[in-house]
């Protein structure tokens, strides 16, 4: 048997919105003999049951076991044609591509002057959009169809569409170029978090200047400048600097309020874009402008104009309750972001086809660490367990390890001793094995570990002496990433003061904005 999450044809029929299912039957059923169509009975069984078993379809009578796969294959292809023929789904790349296969036809036929006419006018539509990939195939067809039908209309014609794929060519080698750095370096982001010592560093810096194509920005379109503000963004998130993200996030952003039809044609990158960009916001802690920033996204998501599909609705969840959760860390506001514990999980639940592992452990761990501030510490370890169990989760290692610390020192608050001392032998394998026991984490193991030899009144001395021992790492080049996780400062300062964590992060969040 076939599981629900394997058989693609069950899970894109599951995806299927009532309007989307409504219009595949009026596709079916424009041709009467389509009435009656064993790939359309195979359809209505799909839409009614919950899970796929392979025994329910061949007991309907439908189909014989040796026809099964060819009519599942032809049911596939029938519900793509209807998808893509919905007004939704039709934007400026797919019409272009369109263009692009109805002139190709008139040009198989034979009639290579209205063949040129549409090409023509798509090539125009195609570089207006920067879809430089599709003006380059378009320029191609047009050779060839000059070489069989010459016009005597454009003087120099050859000439001219010589010079044009040459043009095109070298922007869209430049946009590969870009775009592998930016992709490279993101799986090191993924893989690896951020760079961990000098040799990390240099490591990074050096692939980064050997692999950064030699360019002149002011002959970058739109399309190449996006992809080098991505690179030089994921280059400054691996080596920490943050203020550089943020310059590159906000040039990353200010390309799409530039050209606001570029929203419409490529609605991920503008909030893969904002995401960034409040992500940077929250690491340099500038918390109004982190307000400003997800608002306005938050605004122009709802707009009307803004593009709507599952994919964009998955993002959009993502990113704008990520954030939100972040806003109620830099403002120390923990309880006043629980409401949006049961938004996530039903999100989580909504979006889980469409949403990564690696990102659904990044909202446990920020739930887990609004539970922590709030002081309900087994909530927070419930949250975190989620993470330090899921054996398939092969990125972000960092996250993994700090899931790990975190869970720690809950344990500890939670008074719970017993199994302090087993997730304290846990941990220390762990980080061993992963090779990241840095500086940061060892003071925190040693205390926590000296805690069952500490009397009760020696207790703020040794809080004190922690406390002095972070603060030298608070701004260190490579173990301040610590603090990105878990303000540990800010817990310690709890202990030495006598306040709630939150309140002492709501002080430093009032000092900041002053």
């Amino acid at each position: 048997m076939t599981s629900e999450h394997k058989d693609a044809l069950f899970v894109l029929v599951k995806s299927l919105s009532k309007s989307e299912k409504r219009q595949f039957k009026l596709y079916v059923g424009r041709l009467g003999v389509n009435t009656d169509a064993k790939f359309l009975a195979l359809f209505n069984l799909l839409d009614k049951i919950r899970a796929y078993d392979e025994r329910t379809i061949l007991s309907s009578g439908i189909v014989k076991k040796a026809q099964l796969s060819n009519l599942k294959a032809h049911l596939y292809r029938q519900i793509l044609v209807s998808l893509r023929l919905n007004p939704v789904n039709q934007n400026v790349r797919v019409q272009i591509r369109e263009q692009l296969d109805f002139a190709t036809i008139l040009y198989q036929k034979g009639l290579y002057k209205q063949s040129l006419k549409i090409l023509d006018k798509a090539k125009a539509t195609a570089i207006e959009n920067e879809e430089k990939n599709i003006a380059y195939e378009i320029v191609e067809l047009e050779k060839i169809i000059e070489t069989q039908y010459i016009t005597r209309s454009i003087p120099d014609r050859a000439d001219e569409l010589a010079v044009q794929a040459k043009e095109l060519s070298a922007q869209n080698v430049m946009t590969s170029k870009l775009s592998n750095l930016s992709l490279q370096l993101y799986g090191l982001m993924l893989k690896l978090g951020y760079v961990r010592s000098d040799e990390d560093y240099t490591r990074v810096k050096r692939y980064f200047e050997r692999q950064l194509p030699k360019y002149n920005l002011e002959d970058l379109g739109f399309r190449e400048k996006l992809w080098l503000y991505k690179a030089h963004l994921w280059y400054s998130f691996l080596v920490q600097d943050f203020l550089s993200s943020y310059k590159y996030a906000s040039k990353w952003v200010d390309l799409f309020y530039e050209r606001p039809d570029m929203i419409n044609l490529n609605p991920v990158f503008f909030l893969k874009g904002n995401h960034y960009l409040l992500e940077s916001l929250f690491y340099v802690k500038y918390s109004s402008q982190f307000k400003q920033t997800l608002e306005k996204l938050e605004q122009i998501v709802k707009t009307n104009d803004f593009p709507k599909n599952d994919n964009i609705s998955s993002l959009a969840f993502l990113y704008l309750n990520a954030n939100k959760l972040n806003l109620h860390f830099l403002e120390g506001t923990f309880e006043k972001g629980l409401y949006l514990v049961k938004i996530i999980e039903y999100g989580i639940n909504k979006h889980k086809q469409r949403i990564d592992a690696h990102h659904i452990m990044i909202l446990y761990y920020k739930i887990a660490s609004l539970y922590f501030g709030v002081g309900d510490n087994k909530m927070c370890i419930q949250y975190l367990k989620k993470i330090i169990n899921n054996k398939s989760l092969k990125m972000r290692e960092d996250l993994m390890c700090f899931a790990r610390v975190l869970s720690l020192v809950a344990h500890y608050e939670a008074g719970m001793d017993y199994h302090l001392e087993v997730q304290l032998k846990s941990t220390y394998k762990f980080l061993l094995k992963m090779n990241d026991l840095h500086a940061v984490q060892k003071e925190m193991i040693k205390f926590l570990r000296n805690l069952g030899n500490i009397y009760p009144h020696e207790l703020r001395g040794e809080f004190q002496k922690l406390h002095t021992q972070l603060k030298k790492y608070e701004d260190h080049p490579y173990e301040k990433r610590a603090f990105l996780y878990l303000d540990i400062i800010s817990w310690l300062e709890s202990h030495l003061q006598n306040k709630p964590v939150a309140e002492i992060i709501r002080e430093k969040a009032m000092k900041l904005t002053r």
